[in-house]
């Protein structure tokens, strides 16, 4: 049985009520030492936000230059993983896959201090969750399953919501973590290991997919149709049609905005393929997310796969277009 989703926001007035009495006795709120694994378009936003919360940083990336400008921060950056997890009291993955995860702790684990928490943040899929878990056991870590919701702006703003699963006991470890990289926690579970997060993740990943693709391919029909695209905003304006979400990504496509990405094709298609498969293993058949993987691999194979996601709209067309 599942355990219920816990939402740990404060409303204001409970954050007012107390406040003096929670500087003095909270030690949740004590600076920690963060060991940052991946510096990318998430990584490096988590870990600027960390720094300017007051936490001592250590960065790692594979590609250290991309790293680098962290440093203007007040973020260590260091040329190895078990540099950024020696001594750190909560070490926080967000890399490209579980597999580039599994392969990048193996090699830093050793060197983290026993004890400390792992904040698993990469949306790694359900069949590697339980590898990596396994790897934290082995090296007595604390294995949190802890994946983000928000792109590169709420990233960049410290307003992600934390979608997390892990130990009551070990939880004021990750707490600050948390709160410096967004304004919202919903503890999905007290074992990481079941992948509570993960399951959770992966299903609003399932509805930002299935958004993007009617959005790109609304707006190639339009396009095919010779209709002004606008106008089919303007028909769905202030309907139960109507989102945020599809005026966002049509102005990117319609405004020549794909770069830089909020999130990444490549990216996309990773996550699409990580829904099939949780669909495929739990006997769903996921239409939407199968159509989907496949257009943005074709997008990605035209030369989208750097830009922003709803490029998946180029799919529609011939390579020509």
């Amino acid at each position: 049985m599942g355990v219920p989703v816990a939402d740990t926001r404060r409303s204001d007035q409970e954050g007012r009520e107390g406040q003096e009495e929670d500087d003095m006795t909270d030690t949740t709120a004590a600076p920690r030492t963060v060991g940052v694994l991946g510096t990318g378009i998430m990584g490096g936003a988590m870990a600027r936000n960390l720094a300017r919360a007051g936490h001592t940083v250590r960065a790692w990336n594979r590609t250290r230059a991309k790293a680098e400008p962290l440093s203007a921060d007040g973020v260590q950056v260091v040329d190895t993983p078990a540099e950024a997890v020696r001594d750190a009291d909560v070490v926080l993955t967000m890399l490209f896959d579980g597999d580039t995860v599994l392969e990048v702790m193996r090699e830093a684990a050793g060197a983290a201090r026993p004890g400390a928490a792992w904040s698993q943040s990469t949306t790694a899929g359900l069949d590697t969750v339980a590898a990596l878990a396994d790897l934290a056991r082995a090296h007595d870590l604390l294995f949190f399953d802890a994946p983000v919701l928000g792109t590169k702006q709420p990233a960049e703003a410290g307003q992600l919501t934390v979608v997390a699963a892990g130990p009551v006991a070990g939880r004021d470890a990750v707490t600050p973590v948390f709160d410096a990289i967004g304004t919202r926690t919903l503890w999905a579970g007290e074992d990481g290991a079941t992948g509570a997060a993960s399951r959770l993740k992966l299903v609003v990943n399932s509805w930002v997919i299935a958004a993007t693709t009617a959005t790109g391919e609304a707006l190639a029909l339009a396009k095919a149709l010779g209709v002004d695209p606008r106008d089919f905003l303007d028909l769905v304006a202030g309907g139960p049609l109507d989102m945020g979400y599809l005026r966002a990504k049509a102005d990117l496509v319609l405004n020549d905005r794909l770069t830089p990405p909020s999130f990444a094709v490549a990216t996309a298609e990773k996550d699409a393929r990580l829904i099939l498969r949780a669909g495929e293993r739990h006997g769903v058949r996921l239409d939407v997310a199968a159509a989907s993987a496949e257009r943005f691999a074709r997008a990605a194979a035209a030369g989208h796969a750097d830009e922003d996601m709803v490029a998946a709209y180029f799919a529609s067309f011939d390579a020509k277009e």
